[in-house]
């Protein structure tokens, strides 16, 4: 099943910041979108940003031989496959019945330390409950001073 969103890979060209659009394909399977992330040079810790149906967002990062993830709401597990994934690579367990009404990230909320954006920061850009998947993960993009080069890309997948 094709999923609506966007997907954009941040990588380093010599010491500046750079995003590419990515295929569509990428948002239905997290291997695929591993597989786009492992195509990025490793040097300063290449990621994915991916957002899904307006519902939630997927950040993959390379960090030396490992990979971190951050799923920006557990609940989206239930309906998305590309959460589901993130979540099984995660060790995690589906939410309980009782759990759904509240989202809430899980994985590396210190992904982005290395930028300049702490576990702390992150965790408050989450907590504003009106703020919508990709307003969190636009603030997330300030935070780390990428902005113009997301908003670029993105741009760029609008038909």
């Amino acid at each position: 099943m094709s999923q609506r969103g966007f997907a954009v890979a941040a990588f380093r060209d010599l010491e500046q910041w750079r995003c590419a659009p990515l295929p569509p394909s990428v948002l239905g399977d997290l291997d695929v979108l591993l597989a786009a992330l492992r195509s990025q040079s490793p040097e300063g810790g290449p990621f994915v940003l991916a957002g899904v149906e307006d519902e939630f967002f997927l950040i993959a990062r390379l960090r030396g031989t490992r990979t971190l993830l951050l799923l920006s709401d557990l609940t989206a597990s239930v309906e998305f496959p590309l959460a589901a994934q993130a979540l099984d690579q995660l060790g995690e367990e589906p939410p309980d019945d009782d759990e759904m009404d509240d989202a809430w990230p899980i994985g590396d909320l210190e992904l982005f330390e290395d930028l300049g954006l702490s576990e702390d920061e992150m965790d408050r850009l989450f907590d504003d409950p009106d703020a919508y998947p990709d307003e969190t993960l636009e603030a997330i993009v300030n935070a780390i001073g990428l902005a113009e080069p997301y908003r670029q890309a993105v741009e760029s997948l609008r038909p």
